[in-house]
C-alpha cells in the first residue's frame, strides 16, 4: 500500500484570505490549487500533466498537505493511468473554472483511493461565481482560456470589454481594487496568446477567481463518479467518446445546461460529469451502468438512477434535467400564487435625501463643541469640521440659490480618516441631542458618495468604525429607563434610521448593514433599532423606523428574487429564519398600534409583504407564526373605521395591498 497525498497551495499568497470579503461579499480562505503525491512524487495539471519530486514544482513549497487515502495500485498502472488521460489533460484544455489542477486531482484521488478531494477545494468556483464581482467577472475568465478553433492557428483573446470590467469592478465593494485586480487580469489574457507557463495564468488572475472545477466534473474511473453521486443530490452523466460525431452536437448544449443550471442557491448541489468512455477506466464506468452507445445521458437523484436517454435529442435533454431540478428542489409556493400588488411594489430604498442649510447645521455642532470643551483636541475637532468636512460637503451639495456649481470634492482615505476620527471624539463627549448634526452630515455624505458609504461599510478599513460608534449609542438611547433622556435623544434616533436607510443606496454598505457575521457585520445592531422605534412615540420617528423596516425587508425580497432567477444577488441576504420572525412579529405588532398615519401603514405593509413572500422558512416557522399573532385581522384592520384615521385607508393602491397581503400571505387564524 502507498500513501497519497494532496498538496494544497494558495495561489493568491494569501490575498483571497484578507480581502475576499470586501471583493465579493464573502469570506474566501483560499485560491486553490492542487497536487498529487504518490510513489515519491508530485503530478499536478496545467500546461499538460507535470511531474517532479514532491515539493519542487514551480508553487513552491504547500501551505498544507491532506492525506486522502492509500492505494493497493502499483507504480506502473499509475502512470499507464497517467499516460492515457494525458490526451484529455491537455494545455489547450486548461480553463481556470471549468477544467483545471482539481479537476485532474479528484480524478486521480477516485482512481487511486476511491475518494475525491475535500469538498472546501472542489466547490469554491460555485460559490465564488454566486457573487455578482464573480458573475461579472466570468466573461474575463472565459476570455483568457477560449479554446482555439480545432485546426486554427492559436490567437491571442481579445481584450475584455473595459465596459464589463467596469461592471465587475462596481459589483465589488472595494471598486478602484478590484478595477485594478480585473485590469491586471484583462492584460493577461491579452498578452498570453498561449499557455506558455503553467503559473503565468493561474497567478494572473488568482485574487478574483478560484482553480477548482466547476460545472461540469471529468471522471474516469467508477470511484470518481461514485464521489459525485454521493456529494450531490442531482447528476446528470454524460457518456462521450472523442470519435463520436453526434456527442459532438449534443455537448455545446450540455455544457450550457451546465453553466445555466448550477447557478442559484442549490447549484452546489448538482453536477453535471462526463465520461469518456475510451479514456482513463472509463469504458468501466460505463459497463457498471450498462452503457454500450455514446451519446448516453443518466440522470441521478440522491445518487439513485431515475431516467436514461440515449442519442441527440436537446429538448428531451432540458426536459429530464428541469424534471430532475423539480423533483429535487420544488418550487416555492409563492412563485404559483397572483400577487399583482405585491409585484407592483418597487424593490428601491426609501432614501432621505433633503439637504439642510449646510452652514446652519455646522454652525449648531461648532456652538455645542464650544460649549463642551476648550481643549486643544475640541479646537482641532472644530477645524476639521469646518475647513474640510464641510467644504466637502458643500461642494456635493452647492447652494442652488448662490449659482456657479464648483467640482464636487472627493472623498480622499485623508479627508474619510479625519472625519471619522472627529466623529469618535464627538460621540465620547457630546449627548446624543447635541450629536445630531454630525449624523445629519454622514447621512449626506453616505446616499450622495459610494466612497464615503464604502468607507463606512469596511469596519476593518477606518479606525473607528463609525457605524458602530453610532449605532452603540442609539442603542444607549433607545435602552434609557429615563423618559426625559429618550426625549431628548429624538433628533439623534431619528438622524441615525435616515443614516441608515441611506445605507441601502450603496450595495456594499447595504451589505454590511444585513450582514450576521464578518468584522462589518451590523445585522444584530440595525434589528434591535428597527424593532425598538417602530413603536416609538413620535411621527417622524416612526416614519423613518418603518421606511427603514422596508429597505431591510426590500433587499431581503431583492435577495429571493434573484436567486429565484438564477443570477447572482448584488446584496445578497443570508436567510435566518430567527431573524425574519423577529422582524415580522415586530411590523405586524406596530401595524397592529400605527391608527395615525396611512404613510406608515403603507411602508409596514409593503415591508411585510417582503419579508414574507418566498421565505424559505415560510411554511415552517412563518405561516404558523402570523396565524397565532392573528396576522389577517390586523392588516383587514386598516380598512375600516379607526382603523387607519376617522375612515380607514383611503387610497386605492394601499387598500389593494392591504387585501391582498392579507388574503394571499397570511393564512387565517
Amino acid at each position: 500500500m502507498s500513501k497519497v497525498q494532496l498538496y494544497v497551495y494558495d495561489l493568491s499568497n494569501g490575498l483571497a484570505k484578507r480581502m475576499s470579503r470586501q471583493l465579493t461579499g464573502r469570506q474566501i480562505d483560499g485560491i486553490w490549487h492542487t497536487s498529487v503525491v504518490v510513489f515519491g512524487k508530485e503530478v499536478f495539471y496545467g500546461q499538460g500533466i507535470s511531474i517532479t519530486a514532491p515539493g519542487q514544482s514551480h508553487h513552491g513549497a504547500p501551505l498544507q498537505v491532506v492525506d486522502v487515502g492509500e492505494t493497493a495500485l502499483d507504480e506502473d498502472t499509475f502512470n499507464e493511468y497517467i499516460s492515457e488521460i494525458g490526451s484529455h489533460y491537455t494545455a489547450d484544455k486548461y480553463h481556470l473554472l471549468d477544467f483545471n489542477c482539481n479537476s485532474f486531482t479528484n480524478d486521480c484521488v477516485g482512481f487511486l483511493t476511491g475518494g475525491s478531494i475535500p469538498d472546501w477545494i472542489r466547490d469554491l468556483p460555485s460559490d465564488f461565481l454566486s457573487t455578482p464581482f464573480g458573475a461579472a467577472l466570468r466573461p474575463t475568465i472565459d476570455a483568457m482560456f477560449r479554446r482555439p478553433t480545432p485546426g486554427a492557428a492559436p490567437t491571442p483573446p481579445p481584450a475584455p470589454n473595459p465596459a464589463a470590467l467596469q461592471q465587475a469592478a462596481a459589483a465589488s465593494p472595494e471598486p478602484a481594487l478590484a478595477s485594478a485586480l480585473l485590469q491586471a487580469v484583462a492584460s493577461q489574457a491579452y498578452a498570453s496568446g498561449s499557455l506558455s507557463a503553467p503559473t503565468s495564468v493561474p497567478r494572473a488572475s488568482a485574487p478574483g477567481s478560484s482553480t477548482v472545477a466547476a460545472p461540469i466534473h471529468i471522471c474516469t474511473n467508477n470511484s470518481s463518479l461514485h464521489g459525485l453521486l454521493q456529494s450531490h443530490r442531482i447528476a446528470v452523466v454524460f457518456f462521450t467518446s472523442a470519435t463520436c460525431g453526434p456527442c459532438k452536437l449534443i455537448e455545446p448544449v450540455f455544457e450550457g445546461l451546465a453553466h445555466q443550471k448550477t447557478q442559484g442557491p442549490n447549484g452546489g448541489r448538482v453536477a453535471f460529469v462526463k465520461v469518456d468512455m475510451a479514456m482513463g477506466s472509463g469504458g468501466q464506468v460505463g459497463a457498471e451502468w450498462s452503457v454500450r452507445v455514446t451519446p448516453t445521458f443518466l440522470f441521478f437523484l440522491d445518487g439513485k438512477k431515475q431516467h436514461e436517454m440515449k442519442g441527440v435529442n436537446a429538448p428531451e435533454l432540458r426536459t429530464q434535467i428541469d424534471l430532475l431540478l423539480y423533483q429535487a428542489f420544488p418550487p416555492h409556493p409563492h412563485t404559483k400564487l397572483s400577487l399583482p400588488a405585491v409585484e407592483a411594489l418597487s424593490m428601491n430604498p426609501i432614501l432621505f435625501q433633503q439637504v439642510p442649510p449646510l452652514d446652519t447645521v455646522s454652525n449648531k455642532l461648532v456652538a455645542s463643541i464650544d460649549a463642551a470643551s476648550s481643549s486643544p483636541d475640541m479646537q482641532a475637532v472644530k477645524k476639521a469640521l469646518t475647513t474640510a468636512v464641510l467644504p466637502y460637503l458643500k461642494s456635493r451639495f452647492p447652494d442652488t440659490k448662490t449659482g456657479g456649481k464648483k467640482p464636487a470634492v472627493p472623498a480622499t482615505p485623508q479627508l474619510l480618516t479625519s472625519f471619522s476620527a472627529t466623529t469618535k471624539t464627538l460621540v465620547a463627549t457630546l449627548s446624543p441631542a447635541q450629536l445630531f448634526p454630525l449624523v445629519d452630515m454622514w447621512r449626506l455624505a453616505a446616499v450622495d458618495d459610494s466612497a464615503a458609504a464604502n468607507w463606512l461599510a469596511i469596519a476593518t478599513n477606518p479606525d473607528p468604525d463609525v457605524l458602530q460608534l453610532l449605532l452603540d449609542k442609539a442603542l444607549e438611547v433607545l435602552d434609557a429607563s429615563d423618559p426625559m433622556q429618550k426625549s431628548a435623544g429624538r433628533s439623534y434616533i431619528l438622524t441615525v434610521l435616515r443614516l441608515l436607510a441611506n445605507g441601502f443606496a450603496h450595495p456594499a454598505l447595504a451589505r454590511a448593514l444585513l450582514s450576521r457575521t464578518g468584522p462589518g457585520g451590523k445585522r444584530v445592531q440595525v434589528t434591535r433599532v428597527v424593532v425598538a422605534t417602530l413603536l416609538y412615540e413620535d411621527a417622524a420617528v416612526r416614519t423613518a423606523a418603518a421606511s427603514l423596516a422596508f429597505d431591510v425587508a426590500a433587499a431581503l425580497q431583492k435577495s429571493r428574487v434573484d436567486r429565484l432567477r438564477g443570477g447572482a444577488a448584488l446584496v445578497a441576504v443570508e436567510e435566518d429564519e430567527e431573524w425574519e420572525a423577529e422582524l415580522v412579529s415586530a411590523v405586524l405588532e406596530a401595524l397592529s398600534q400605527e391608527i395615525q398615519s396611512e404613510e406608515v401603514v403603507h411602508r409596514l405593509v409593503a415591508a411585510l409583504a417582503f419579508l414574507l413572500r418566498l421565505s424559505p422558512s415560510y411554511e415552517g416557522q412563518l405561516a404558523p407564526l402570523l396565524e397565532v399573532l392573528q396576522s389577517r385581522e390586523t392588516l383587514e384592520s386598516k380598512l375600516h373605521k379607526g382603523g387607519c384615521g376617522e375612515n380607514g385607508v383611503q387610497k386605492p393602491e394601499v387598500r389593494k395591498l392591504i387585501q391582498e397581503v392579507a388574503a394571499k400571505l397570511c393564512p387565517t387564524s
